[in-house]
């Protein structure tokens, strides 16, 4: 089996910090964040608190500000880590409050040793930190108030930020100790490791749908988001793209039109050593407005570069070419000999399984404001990735990353797609070319068509059944870009079994299932044509995604050719043997609930409709949570599916928000809807075809189907909840077509056309 990212897994937990390194095609960025002039005027210093964690200060008026390393984007995770600080700290909940961190390297993952939001990773791995955290201030004021009541520290009891001594009935508030300046105790981290923590039983805070601490100023508008930043003094800029996605340069740029826009300043034409963007022009004026007029006028003539004839119809081609040559991609499991297995199974399956381009789309347009103040570069906006964008923004001014202050802003949606930093490119250097601050915003059209989208993917599955139906091989071809690989981060690529390099395990993750299976073997294949034409980045649900509509639609074909039951022949796959102990149960127990609270095999159903299953491990293997949903759907004569109803249960071991974890599973299981039925983009002429939702058409509101969520809350890690739904739908509307109508549809999205085509297959 496959050694995973190496660090991610909670297990390896370092409180302490780490150096990260970002290289790219162009430049070698070394991250720093260093006392140079200007940085401590930069981030606003707090008045005389007690801070016993960097992730927290606690004021002399008792309020405790949880500093957020994470980007909130709507999933409420800034409040979330408050929450936990807040089980260990003792404090009340009405005096909790949230800041989100500036790229200031004390700030970075306590596991990743980088700033980054993705993975559905933030909780599962920041649990333990930020609870320690909490519970060594909790040891520190405790300790000074013990020292100003002159009471034993071992008599105190903490709770709604107060400490009580019972016997004297004396007490003192959090607010009291640190005014007193007697909460002064520090811990090593091998001390912080040492600290016994709470155990479920003993909560008050964790698992309470208390009320998120950000809503408040979303709802009033006092929440910054990147769009609302405002500098005295600064212009706006509006991009203009090239007809091709990437690797276009500019010829030439006739501004004559542009100088006739009142407020227009200057035409800039990046010039980009990070190689995140290529052939751009920004145009600069006094107001967004007259920037967008002035951008509509620039003549800008291209060389289209190498990717400028490249289709949607020729990646794919590409990849099918890839996947067929034996030496092609790297090993990501390699158990047992699937090609022997095959040779002698009683019965072998084979399909091809294909996802098209799909684009992030949030509603907030990309935008960022840069700022020069002396040698310092200041950048505003909303950012997922806050360690490797900062270096690109020091790329893009041609400054030592040491020498960037990231402001990080609410987001207004992300999904991924501010895991990149192009945004940041047009705004540093037209700042730097007209002398003054400058705030970028996309137009929607400059989003879809220069988004960092989810790969086109083709995939090759072969399956061999014994005589009594049992599985006894699978091969899985994986034919995709490889969006973690252009970030040039090497700890974030996996070594391949097969010892012939590093490859990009989240372009695989989820093929690595928890079934039994004895010959299981998966190949990575790196598809260069689509990596250069479309570079991709991780959408939200990354592989999985895409991996798990191939690994349980063949389980489902799997279980029809075998003549079982799907659902029952998964139960017998879950058999926790060997390095599945541990998954496979929890899984299994999964989708037992799904299926006990669908109603799947105790109703009979009208005629065109039916339910299917499917289960997953998403994200990782490593970091996995335990999702499985039973969909059912109603397919008409005429292959138009109405999906009725998704049941998705998930076993997320110990829920901080119970309320917010629903929600979030509600929200991906519909994101995995509107995957696997409405969202396409295509590629021609090396540029894409849809530009607004008029073209890209997500789930609408008319669309919903009724959405019913299990929640498994039992004590184990906490783990993640915003991706793993998302993966576990297609699958299971897939399977329930099937059922329904005897058509097996193998690419996403699903259309009423290759319904009505498979039917007649």
């Amino acid at each position: 089996m496959n050694q995973h990212v190496k660090n991610v897994t909670p297990e390896t937990s370092d409180l302490s910090r780490r150096s990260f390194l970002v290289g790219t095609a162009a430049t070698g960025l070394v991250l720093g964040y260093a006392g140079v002039p200007g940085i401590g005027e930069a981030l606003a210093a707090a008045p005389a608190n007690f801070e016993p964690s960097v992730w927290y200060a606690i004021s002399p008026d008792g309020l405790v500000t949880v500093t957020c390393g994470k980007a909130d984007m709507g999933q409420h995770i800034a409040s979330t880590m408050a929450q936990i600080v807040c089980e260990e700290l003792g404090a009340k909940w009405s005096d909790m409050r949230v800041n989100l961190a500036s790229n200031d390297p004390k700030f970075n993952d306590p596991v990743l040793g980088a700033q980054i939001t993705g993975g559905s990773w933030s909780t599962m791995m920041n649990f333990d930190a930020m609870s320690r955290a909490g519970a060594a201030g909790r040891m520190a004021l405790t300790d000074g108030a013990a020292a100003a009541m002159g009471v034993p520290a071992g008599e105190l009891a903490v709770r709604d930020s107060m400490i009580v001594h019972a016997k004297s009935k004396k007490q003192m508030s959090f607010a009291d100790v640190v005014k007193s300046g007697k909460a002064t105790k520090t811990f090593t981290p091998d001390e912080l490791k040492a600290i016994k923590l709470k155990t479920p039983d003993q909560y008050t805070m964790i698992g309470v749908s208390v009320p998120q601490i950000d809503i408040p100023s979303k709802t009033n508008g006092t929440a910054k988001y990147g769009i609302d930043v405002m500098i005295p003094g600064m212009a706006y800029g509006a991009v203009v793209t090239p007809p091709v996605r990437y690797g276009a340069t500019v010829k030439s740029v006739d501004d004559s039109d542009a100088k006739k826009v009142p407020g227009f300043i200057k035409a800039v034409t990046l010039d980009d050593k990070t190689q995140t963007t290529t052939g751009w022009v920004v145009a600069v004026a006094n107001t967004y407005a007259n920037a967008k007029k002035a951008a509509a006028a620039l003549k800008v003539s291209y060389d289209g570069g190498p990717n400028a004839k490249v289709s949607s119809e020729s990646l794919l081609e590409e990849a099918k070419r890839l996947q067929k040559l034996d030496d092609s991609g790297q090993f990501f499991v390699k158990d047992g000999d699937p090609a022997a297995a095959l040779g002698t199974a009683a019965k072998v399956l084979e399909a091809e399984y294909t996802t098209s381009i799909n684009i992030h789309a949030p509603m907030e347009p990309m935008n960022a404001t840069a700022e020069f103040k002396g040698d310092i570069l200041h950048i505003y906006s909303g950012n997922q990735f806050g360690t490797r964008s900062g270096a690109i923004a020091a790329g893009a001014a041609g400054i030592d990353p040491k020498f960037v202050v990231m402001h990080q802003m609410w987001l207004g949606g992300g999904f991924g797609r501010r895991l990149d930093a192009d945004m940041m490119v047009p705004a540093v250097q037209a700042a730097k070319a007209i002398g003054k601050p400058v705030k970028v915003i996309y137009t929607r059209e400059n989003d879809m068509t220069m988004d960092f989208s989810r790969p086109l993917t083709y995939q090759k599955v072969k399956a061999g059944l014994d005589g009594d139906g049992k599985l006894v091989a699978l091969s899985h071809d994986v034919v995709s870009a490889w969006p973690t690989q252009r970030w040039g981060i090497p700890d974030f690529l996996s070594p391949s079994v097969d010892k012939k390099g590093p490859l990009d395990a989240f372009t695989v993750n989820g093929s690595d299932f928890f079934y039994t299976v004895p010959n299981h073997h998966v190949r990575a294949i790196k598809n260069e044509m689509a990596h250069n034409a479309t570079p991709s980045g991780q959408l939200r649900s990354v592989a999985p995604g895409w991996t798990f509509w191939a690994v349980e639609s063949m389980i489902d074909e799997v279980a029809i050719a075998a003549g079982k039951d799907p659902a029952q022949y998964r139960i017998s796959l879950l058999d926790g043997a060997g390095k599945n102990d541990g998954g496979a149960q929890r899984l299994r127990n999964t989708l037992l609930a799904a299926m006990g609270l669908a109603g799947y095999g105790t109703k009979k159903l009208p005629k065109g409709e039916g339910m299917g299953v499917a289960c997953v491990s998403s994200q990782e293997r490593a970091t996995a949570s335990w999702t499985a949903c039973v969909a059912h759907v109603a397919v008409a004569p005429s292959g138009e599916v109405t999906v009725k109803k998704l049941t998705v249960a998930t076993d997320v071991g110990t829920q901080v928000h119970p309320d917010n974890i629903r929600a979030q599973v509600e929200g991906a299981a519909l994101w995995g809807l509107s995957l696997a039925m409405y969202e396409k983009a295509t590629l021609k002429d090396g540029g894409i075809e849809q530009t607004n939702f008029d073209g890209y058409t997500p789930l609408r509101m008319s669309q919903m189907p009724e959405v019913a969520v299990a929640v498994i809350a039992n004590g184990e890690k906490a783990t993640g909840v915003g991706e793993p739904a998302v993966t576990v739908v297609a699958p299971a509307i897939g399977n329930a077509i099937f059922n329904a109508s005897g058509a097996r549809v193998r690419g996403l999205p699903i259309t009423a056309e290759a319904v009505k085509g498979a039917m007649k297959a």
